[in-house]
């Protein structure tokens, strides 16, 4: 049966079952996926004593994940969004497999690893982007930015007790991670089966040549103004958030952090960012868009550069958590408009394109943060960033379109 019904149909929201178990299932495929995150690299340098070839690994992930996106937005609108979900996260169980099971085999090789990370990444980068379209078909419009907020709540908490399980499992074993995200990647599998209805639009029966796809997604986004102009102050602002991991660890250590000061400043990021996402609808009702993105930007380019002058470790977890506090609340913001604002048929290549976007500039801004710390040295280049991300704020606020925005 098709999924689309009448949205006055629908339960409330943590009464409807379709959502409770596509976040489910998300969830704890997040928190397996996590593990082998964290885990891999580890793995790597334990194995071949190579920070080059951990490093290259990370990077093929993101170079698969930014090649396929434009790919995956066409995909995701013509095909079966559920049972692409499914196939996906199928695929990732088995090769989360593959690294374990060689292992075992005495058989692993660098060029192995390799492939399953190109190969699940490529599997992962289809999956976000269908998972990301077919939220609006699993919860009424007037639900999604709940639905949002909730999700990225969900998140945020599994990111801020990720690393600890992390550690837990990977000191139980080395291959313990990869076993743990394939028995998640399984979870996940469950939970879409269970779900009724298969997330597919009543138009996506309609065929045309796949480069004229690709091309009428960028064309289709290219083409709204308002859509546009966010999506390239989005990329521009993903240019900091790349460097931005590197700067704060550079900085904590300059204040002679241990590791575990490190960890305490990501864990304060953590909190804040789940405050946020719980503040989020409550902003999101209160004020138009418009001002929520305006604000919100402004904030972020004042804070970001305290990192450069705070003097204790202290003072740099609060400014993590302030940070993080802001930005789930503009993030969620930014999601639901353009997921209200696109068509059901346009909604896998306009997600690809903003994760290509997104994707592309946090490599970029990771390459260009190195480099500048190693040029000026961190406490410049955060400043230096700061001024971008006032420039990108002042650039928002002198635009009209922004300034009258509403959710549609």
């Amino acid at each position: 049966m098709k999924f689309h019904e009448d949205q006055a149909k629908r339960p409330p929201l943590w009464h409807n079952k379709n959502y409770v178990l596509l976040l489910g299932g998300q969830v704890v495929s997040f928190i397996g996926n996590q593990q082998q995150f964290l885990a891999l690299p580890l793995f790597i340098l334990a194995t071949t004593g190579s920070a080059v070839q951990a490093g290259l690994t990370i990077g093929l992930n993101a170079v698969a994940m930014i090649v396929v996106s434009p790919i995956a937005g066409v995909l995701v609108d013509r095909w079966n969004r559920k049972v692409t979900m499914i196939v996906c996260d199928s695929g990732r169980a088995l090769f989360a497999l593959v690294i374990p099971a060689a292992f075992w085999l005495h058989i692993l090789t660098m060029p192995l690893i390799y492939l399953v990370v190109i190969l699940a990444s490529i599997l992962g980068a289809i999956f976000n982007v269908a998972n990301a379209a077919a939220l609006p078909d699993v919860v009424a419009q007037e639900q999604l930015p709940l639905a949002l907020s909730q999700s990225q709540a969900a998140y945020t908490c599994v990111r801020v007790a990720g690393s600890l399980i992390g550690g837990a499992l990977y000191s139980l074993g080395k291959v313990i991670p990869f076993l743990a995200n394939a028995f998640s990647f399984g979870v996940s599998v469950l939970s879409l089966r269970l779900i009724r209805g298969n997330f597919r639009d009543s138009q996506q029966e309609a065929r045309q040549p796949f480069r004229q796809a690709i091309i009428e997604g960028f064309s289709w986004l290219w083409k709204q103004p308002l859509l546009r102009f966010l999506t390239l102050v989005n990329g521009a602002d993903s240019l900091r958030y790349g460097a931005g991991y590197l700067l704060i660890l550079i900085l904590a250590k300059n204040l002679h952090a241990s590791p575990s000061g490190i960890g305490a400043i990501f864990t304060a990021a953590g909190i804040g960012a789940l405050l946020g996402n719980l503040a989020s609808n409550w902003t999101r009702k209160r004020f138009r868009f418009g001002t929520i993105a305006i604000c919100t930007l402004w904030l972020e380019a004042l804070m970001f550069p305290l990192y450069a002058i705070a003097p204790t470790l202290l003072i740099m977890a609060l400014v993590a958590a302030a940070e993080e506090f802001i930005a789930p609340i503009y993030t969620i913001s930014l999601d639901t408009y353009r997921l209200m604002a696109t068509p059901a048929s346009m909604r896998g290549r306009m997600s690809s394109t903003v994760q290509l976007v997104m994707q592309g500039s946090q490599s970029l801004g990771a390459i260009l943060g190195g480099i500048l710390i190693q040029t000026i040295g961190a406490k410049d280049s955060t400043l230096l960033f700061g001024a971008w991300l006032m420039i990108l704020a002042l650039v928002t606020t002198l635009n009209t379109r922004i300034r009258r925005a509403s959710l549609p």
